[in-house]
């Protein structure tokens, strides 16, 4: 059973930087199809942030391009969100998923998130 785990968050100053891990066990991310960041903000719903879609392309919400990049490392079975110049309207949640194939179906994973708090 594939599992899902971040970490990295706290809390840092408008401005500051902070880099995100999710660790998979139970299979190597590199089975996975898609594997994406999401965030969500106090009172607002989940918004997708940053993602590896269909191999090694990526994608970004227009909100963070420029400030964060996306990585992963396949022999730690690790993806990573590397976040720069932030500012308060980060402030949230941020959760990993990551989709593979499987019998009978696809199936979606989600991690428990790690709360990033932006100070101004």
């Amino acid at each position: 059973q594939v599992q899902l785990e971040e970490s990295g968050g706290g809390l840092v100053q408008a401005g500051g930087s902070l880099r995100l891990s999710c660790v998979a066990s139970g299979s190597s991310i590199s089975s996975f199809y898609a594997m994406t960041w999401y965030r969500q903000a106090p009172g607002a719903q989940r918004e997708f942030v940053a993602g590896f879609i269909t191999g090694d392309s990526t994608t970004y919400a227009e909100s963070v391009k420029g400030r964060f990049t996306i990585s992963r490392d396949n022999a730690k079975s690790t993806m990573y969100l590397q976040m720069s110049n932030l500012k308060p309207e980060d402030t949230a949640v941020y959760s990993c998923n990551a989709n593979y194939y499987t019998y009978p179906g696809p199936v979606e994973v989600w991690g428990q998130g790690t709360l990033v708090t932006v100070s101004s």
